[in-house]
This record gives C-alpha cells, sequence and structure tokens, in this order.
C-alpha cells in the first residue's frame, strides 16, 4: 500500500528513520522526495542528499528535503509525484513504456560512454530538442540521467551470445527489451530491487545491469560470471521531476533557486555517481569472486552484438515520428556532447 507522506506529517516521517533532513528547524517549507532504491544505491547515498544540502543553501534555509523510502512500485513514482502524494521523485522510463520515447535515444547502443558524459548529453538534448514535446505534462523535470553500462551477469557461464537464447533474464524495459527480444531471451520484467532474490532461487538466469548494482543490491553474491562489453549493450535512462504545484506555492525566488541548482548541474551529479558506483562494483564483483570477463571492442563477442543490434537507432528514429522532433539529429548531437564531454574529463 503506498503510504500518503504528506499526511503522515513530520514527526512520523521522523520516527519511521526514513528521513534525511537539513536544518530543519529554521525550514518554512518541506519538500518529500520519494525513492525505491536501498540506501547503498548512488541515487540515495550521493544524489538526493547532495541536491538537499544545495537547495537548502539556495533557499538560505527556507526548503529543507526529506527523504521517504519505498513509497511504491517505481513504475508509480511519475503518478505519485502528479498527484502530490510526494513532492518529488525519479523513475527508470522503461517502467512506462510508450510515455516517454524521446529519452530513450540515450539508451540506444553505440554511444560508447560512461554515464556522467551520457546524462550530460541527454540534458542538453532534451533541453534543445524534446522539452516541447510534452511528454513531462503534469511534471517539471529536475534532472536526468542514465545509469551506467548495462552488461550482462549470469547464473552460468556465457560464451557467446547464443548461450543466451531461451534462457530467463530479467529485463526492465526499454532498450534492453528489444536487445533482449533479439536475444530470444525469455523475458522476465521486475524492479532491479528484486533481483538478487530471483537469482537466489532460480527464478531467473540472470540480468541485464549496470556493473554497480554488483555492490549496491549485493548482486555479486548470486552472479557466477560477468560479462562486459565496452560500453555496454545499452544505457538506462532516468528523470528526477517535481511538481509543478509545489514549485508555485513557493516564494518565485526560492522556485527559482530549486532550479538553478537542478537541469545540467544535477544531472551532471547523478552522472557521477551512477559511474563511481560502477567502478566501486566491479571491484566488489572481483572481490567476491565472480568471472568477470572483459570483451575486447575487436572480439567476436563485440562483434556479433553489434551485428545483433543493427537497425536499432532508425527502429527508434521511426518510433518517435510522432512527436515532432528532429531525432536523427537529436541523437547525432547527443552522442558528439557525450563523446566531447568525455574526452574532456
Amino acid at each position: 500500500m503506498i503510504k500518503t507522506i504528506k499526511a503522515a506529517g513530520s514527526a512520523a516521517v521522523l520516527a519511521a528513520g526514513l528521513s534525511v533532513s537539513f536544518n530543519a528547524a529554521a525550514a518554512e517549507t518541506t519538500l518529500i522526495v520519494g525513492t525505491w532504491l536501498p540506501p547503498t544505491a548512488p541515487q540515495n547515498a550521493v544524489v538526493w542528499p547532495t541536491w538537499a544540502k544545495w537547495v537548502e543553501e539556495a533557499t538560505e534555509g527556507r526548503v529543507e528535503v526529506k527523504i521517504e523510502y519505498d513509497v511504491g512500485h517505481p513504475k508509480t513514482y511519475f503518478q505519485l509525484v502528479e498527484d502530490g502524494v510526494i513532492d518529488a521523485g525519479f523513475s527508470y522510463h522503461g517502467y512506462v513504456p510508450g510515455r516517454f520515447k524521446l529519452p530513450i535515444a540515450a539508451e540506444q547502443p553505440g554511444m560508447g560512454v560512461n554515464a556522467e558524459a551520457a546524462s550530460v548529453a541527454l540534458w542538453r538534448v532534451h533541453d534543445k530538442y524534446f522539452a516541447e514535446a510534452g511528454e513531462y505534462e503534469g511534471l517539471e523535470v529536475l534532472g536526468l540521467f542514465t545509469h551506467g553500462p548495462g552488461q550482462i551477469m549470469t547464473t552460468f557461464p556465457v560464451d557467446n551470445l547464443g548461450d543466451l537464447k531461451d534462457k530467463k533474464i530479467r529485463i526492465g524495459g526499454g532498450v534492453q527489451a528489444a536487445i533482449g527480444e533479439r536475444m530470444e531471451i525469455t523475458p522476465v520484467s521486475a524492479p532491479a530491487t528484486k533481483v538478487y532474490e530471483m537469482m537466489q532461487q532460480g527464478v531467473i538466469d540472470g540480468a541485464f545491469l549496470p556493473v554497480g548494482e554488483q555492490k549496491s543490491l549485493r548482486l555479486a553474491e548470486v552472479t557466477k560470471d560477468l560479462n562486459m562489453i565496452p560500453g555496454g549493450m545499452y544505457l538506462g535512462t532516468f528523470s528526477m521531476f517535481i511538481n509543478p504545484y509545489f514549485l508555485e506555492d513557493l516564494d518565485p525566488k526560492d522556485a527559482e533557486a530549486i532550479r538553478s541548482v537542478s537541469g545540467e548541474k544535477l544531472s551532471a551529479l547523478a552522472g557521477q555517481a551512477w559511474e563511481q558506483g560502477d567502478i566501486d562494483g566491479l571491484a566488489f564483483a572481483r572481490e567476491k569472486g565472480v568471472n568477470v570477463v572483459e570483451h575486447d571492442a575487436s572480439s567476436a563477442f563485440v562483434q556479433q552484438f553489434n551485428q545483433l543490434t543493427e537497425g536499432m537507432d532508425q527502429a527508434w528514429i521511426d518510433s518517435v515520428s510522432d512527436r515532432g522532433v528532429d531525432a536523427a539529429a537529436a541523437l547525432e548531437e547527443m552522442r558528439t556532447i557525450a563523446r566531447e564531454y568525455e574526452a574532456q574529463k
């Protein structure tokens, strides 16, 4: 059951031990952020607490941020924020198929960068090309980001992509679903937070996820093999958003202060945090004895993957033909921005 946080009151939230607050005594307004990942995930360990501090500083303490866990299934967060159950949140676009087609551009194979560069590129292209298409109607976007390159983690050895045929693989939607279909896997839809239990119990044979989940979700304890493709198979895209009426109710200078610490700045922060999560996750996987196979770009494994994903760019371009956007130009510009940003890091 979804908890109605607004009705719970500050004392109940604090008593539950599920919130992070800053300078609560001086605050005039409390901004409730909902989250569905565990405290160890980069979004909760780094991104939201850092943004909360930025908000407090930018509003001179007039707005405090409290973080509430486990408000509902991740696919419900868009609606929860629209309805004002929580003030802000984040979610994965693939959990709501059909609504968010444009940001899926960043998920396409071939970006060849890590999360920070991809997140900045996604934000800039959204701002230039996608914002006016109205996919976030009822919400105000605070930031956009991608997790790190999606890889193949399994409970069995994978020598080539044919070994995945008919295997039960957890997918989260978006581009990874299309990749799974081309691989002829048996797809199993479930939130990332359920993967540990499902792999442990043999409900699934593996998952497509970024390497950071080896540590943040402790998947290294149930993963036997981790096959890594340079740049990954895909990048998962997320948005961070706020109820626009919440901002309207604030003093205009505080609403603008919140916007000033969001946008590209927040997107880059999220990308950095998730990218560091991948570094930590890979080290943790090795520490736990996972068989990590890092494929070279020229390997037969990667060539097989490249052949498998041919035509996916055009498929995405065709899928957004009703959005009134120059999709081909947007995708090309996104990759250019991402690669230039990565080269300058």
